[in-house]
């Protein structure tokens, strides 16, 4: 007869509170500062200190072109949310497709010259099932994965199951020797961004797109923070460098340059039914609400049309550069509108970020593992229109201070 035995359960909360402990023993433990928006204010923010409410100055913010503070687009949302209230209701199979969202697919699809398109509800959601559902669906699939691909490209790929062959960063002579070696007869699915959130560099599409038809393989391209900011109309680094129509998926975001909350993919017909048909991040979680896609149309239509406004973020960002470089602050070389500023310590990020958020209410946030490699920790600043010279020749005063009391920069 069995004895019954008493076991201990292990100590979670041990666990648990050893694992935080181990981030924030090497400096990487996330802090959440609780601010907020400011309609029509932005970049201005309150961040709600301990001591009370303090006005600061938002430098790493993914709404490059301010159009979550758009009255034209807060008029459409507040226009749907009167028509059709506030959530979708479900899903889009079982509540229903809502035409706001339908007619946003087609605006999509005509901006990138797709035939179609289809929106979920986060870019990272996006990259997730688009990618795991094809790469796991084609028969004998090999993917070539760029070795610095978002997390959500990388997890959409583990979920796929399928064998990946990682490439050197937009290195298309060690993409060729990957393809190169692969069975002829075989699925191959290209992945890669084509502009870096983090080191700020584009990949060299039309190598890419080059090698995608030589060895038969299909080129996924995740656009998130390109579109709405480079080529014409704002539909992307592809558009730019005259691909686009080349890249037989493009994945992009309506949470950056568009300024609200959701991703997409855009390509064939054909490829856009197969995803929303085999996709279970599609086909189980609710749709975006009607007042959010309302809002992320007006938004597009905006930026379609706002080429004064691309300028201007450019123009700032290379005048923003030049500042920082001239009082000797490191960067990480880029032409593009992100300007990561390199620190290379963990603890030494978040202390200066600190700094920066305390003495001067300028708001820089750290940027650590696993979000860059070890030894590359930085800060990520990002400039808007709506960014000053007066806010931009503070920002540079407050950083070569507070760097160059660790030697990172001469004081200003």
């Amino acid at each position: 007869m069995a004895v019954n035995q008493t076991v201990s359960p292990p100590d979670y909360a041990a666990f648990f509170e050893a694992r935080i402990a181990a981030l924030k023993a090497e400096g990487r433990y996330r802090y959440f500062i609780p601010l907020e928006r400011l309609a029509g204010e932005f970049p201005k923010a309150i961040w709600h200190h301990p001591k009370g409410p303090r006005p600061v100055t938002v430098w790493c913010a993914n709404d490059y072109l301010v159009q979550g503070q758009s009255q034209g687009v807060l008029t459409a949302m507040k226009a749907s949310l009167d028509a059709h209230g506030a959530g979708a209701g479900g899903t889009r199979n079982i509540s229903g497709t809502h035409q706001s969202i339908v007619q946003l697919e087609q605006d999509l699809a005509d901006w990138h010259g797709k035939a179609a398109a289809l929106v979920m509800t986060s870019g990272y959601v996006a990259n997730w099932a688009a990618l795991s559902t094809i790469a796991r669906q084609l028969p004998h699939c090999i993917v070539f994965s760029d070795a610095l691909n978002h997390s959500s490209m990388i997890e959409g790929l583990r979920h796929a199951r399928v064998e990946k062959r990682i490439f050197k960063h937009n290195d298309a002579s060690d993409l060729r020797r990957l393809l190169r070696e692969a069975p002829p007869d075989c699925a191959k699915l290209i992945a890669c961004e084509s502009l870096y959130s983090m080191d700020g560099d584009q990949a060299p599409l039309a190598d890419f797109v080059t090698l995608a038809r030589e060895y038969g393989a299909l080129l996924y391209l995740d656009e998130v923070h390109a579109v709405g900011l480079y080529g014409e109309a704002g539909a992307g680094v592809a558009a730019a460098q005259g691909v686009a129509e080349q890249v037989d998926i493009l994945q992009g975001t309506l949470g950056k340059a568009i300024g609200q909350i959701g991703g997409y993919i855009a390509a064939s017909e054909s490829i856009v039914d197969f995803v929303r048909s085999y996709a279970p991040g599609f086909i189980f979680t609710t749709a975006l609400p009607p007042h959010v896609a309302a809002g992320a149309r007006a938004s597009l239509a905006e930026i379609r049309a706002a080429d004064t406004k691309r300028e201007a973020l450019h123009r700032k960002a290379a005048a923003l550069r030049q500042s920082l470089l001239e009082q000797g602050i490191p960067l990480f070389p880029t032409p593009s509108h992100i300007i990561p500023v390199a620190v290379n310590d963990a603890e030494l990020c978040r202390a200066i970020s600190d700094a920066l958020l305390e003495e001067y209410g300028v708001y820089v946030q750290p940027i650590n593992y696993p979000t860059v490699p070890r030894g590359t920790e930085r800060l990520r600043i990002t400039v808007s229109p709506a960014h000053s010279p007066a806010m931009m020749q503070e920002l540079t005063k407050a950083l070569a201070e507070v760097m160059g009391r660790f030697g990172l920069a001469k004081a200003a």
